[in-house]
């Protein structure tokens, strides 16, 4: 009961932080909840607060409604290039569903959700040359230790995927201010991402 999150990623290449010369994931439990995922959540629950409504949802609306930013879609998830992407041809894949909680997904959601997973590395493989990255799963942390803190967690937080290929350096101004530098526009990433067939 002392844990409060539970992080799964998998660093690939020495750039991207792996220490291991084989492909592997990883899985960190923690006894407090990461800042970069405080800060995601506390911004859902006052765009929740604020609209009515989820700013993943919106978000998933305005990526299938615009297609600019889309590198591929299946009936359960979609894999885009975020609008402030930090890392050029970053990609999110956030499900179609409604949920929190990345344990909570369903049988015939872990095939879906291994074809965007596939498909996105496939493409960013063979348009960047294997190139070094990150994958995180973002879930909700565990609420038993503060029973009713967020109470509209289950509406406003959607759990989701981040691929972070590591092309540019993280340097002296993006680790003292938190800003990251990306020089290419996500909108360019994702179209030739997109064209590219695997």
């Amino acid at each position: 009961k002392r844990f409060r999150y539970i992080l799964i990623f998998k660093n690939f290449g020495k750039q991207a932080g792996a220490t291991i010369s084989h492909p592997h994931s990883q899985l960190i439990a923690t006894p407090v909840t990461p800042k970069r995922l405080k800060e995601k959540l506390t911004g859902a629950m006052q765009y929740f607060a604020y609209k009515d409504r989820s700013i993943f949802e919106d978000m998933l609306k305005q990526e299938l409604r615009e297609g600019q930013r889309l590198v591929y879609e299946n009936a359960g998830f979609v894999a885009f290039c975020p609008f402030a992407a930090r890392f050029p041809f970053e990609i999110t894949i956030l499900p179609r569903r409604q949920t929190a909680y990345y344990s909570d997904i369903l049988p015939d959601e872990l095939l879906l959700l291994a074809d965007a997973l596939k498909v996105s590395l496939q493409k960013l493989a063979k348009a960047l040359n294997q190139p070094q990255y990150n994958f995180i799963i973002h879930t909700a942390p565990a609420r038993y230790a503060h029973h009713g803190f967020w109470t509209t967690i289950d509406q406003d937080f959607r759990w989701h995927i981040e691929i972070l290929p590591r092309l540019t350096l993280i340097a002296g101004f993006e680790v003292g201010t938190g800003f990251y530098i990306n020089p290419t526009p996500p909108e360019e990433s994702a179209k030739y991402l997109r064209e590219i067939s695997v």
